[in-house]
């Protein structure tokens, strides 16, 4: 008989954006560094040996990702090339990001990501709107289901009832899996993956830079900034966005 996989917490971690050549000439000399570096290689074509190199001189793990056009992606990027840039960058990879639509699309690179200890991120973008909890709570079940170790969230947050509805998500979440976790504790058992799992949750729009703040105190799981620019509307400096992040 096999040993059931225990769940294992994420602490909140800082993860500074790289989407522009200025972006990684700035994250290699950064004296502070994030818990993470996002590498965004839809940003960077054609990929070049050079840069191979340089992401190379990175100084924090790398969660890569090649975002989809209708999820905010650059350069309208087909689903080859962007599997072929996430193949390429696998190794590199602590973190692989994969849109949650486009999870059975990528089996194989996910199952790839699990044998070589690459931790999987489903993500949701929304630029439109900010959907119900329930139906938040429904995408991070099927993200679960689809062997996602974080489930990521941005929606658009330009009212007060959207932010409403992402904080109330993200503690809503952070209370569930805070629960199990003491009741294990108190039988005398480590915590288990029973029906949820870690997010990561941040706003864009009108009230994107107050919702990245709150959720970071809220234990969101990953914090995205920016280095130089902000690439969408809300996201803070990795400066402003450090001093948020529980200690």
């Amino acid at each position: 008989m096999t040993a059931r996989k225990t769940f294992k917490a994420v602490r909140p971690q800082l993860v500074a954006v790289i989407s522009s050549a200025d972006d990684l000439d700035a994250a290699v000399a950064l004296k502070q560094l994030p818990d993470l570096f996002e590498l965004r290689l839809d940003c960077f074509l054609p990929i070049t040996n050079r840069l191979e190199k340089k992401v190379s001189r990175l100084r924090a793990p790398l969660i890569i990702t090649a975002r989809d056009p209708r999820e905010g992606g650059a350069n309208k990027l087909s689903f080859a090339v962007r599997r072929d840039l996430l193949i390429r960058f696998l190794p590199r990879a602590r973190y692989i990001d994969i849109e949650l639509r486009l999870a059975g699309e990528f089996k194989s690179l996910l199952a790839d990501a699990k044998k070589r200890k690459v931790a999987r991120v489903l993500s949701y973008h929304n630029f439109k709107s900010t959907p119900s909890v329930r139906s938040l709570f429904a995408k991070a079940k099927r993200a679960k289901a689809a062997g996602a170790d974080i489930f990521k969230v941005a929606t658009r947050t330009d009212t007060h009832a959207a932010l409403a509805r992402l904080v109330d998500f993200m503690t809503s979440c952070s209370r569930k899996l805070q629960s199990r976790s003491e009741r294990a504790c108190r039988a005398g058992t480590k915590r288990r993956r029973v029906g949820h799992i870690p997010v990561a949750v941040m706003g864009i729009g009108k009230f994107g830079a107050i919702s990245r703040l709150l959720l970071a105190r809220c234990d969101s799981a990953l914090n995205y900034a920016a280095i130089t620019r902000p690439n969408v509307q809300g996201q803070l400096s990795i400066d402003v966005l450090r001093s948020a992040l529980p200690r």
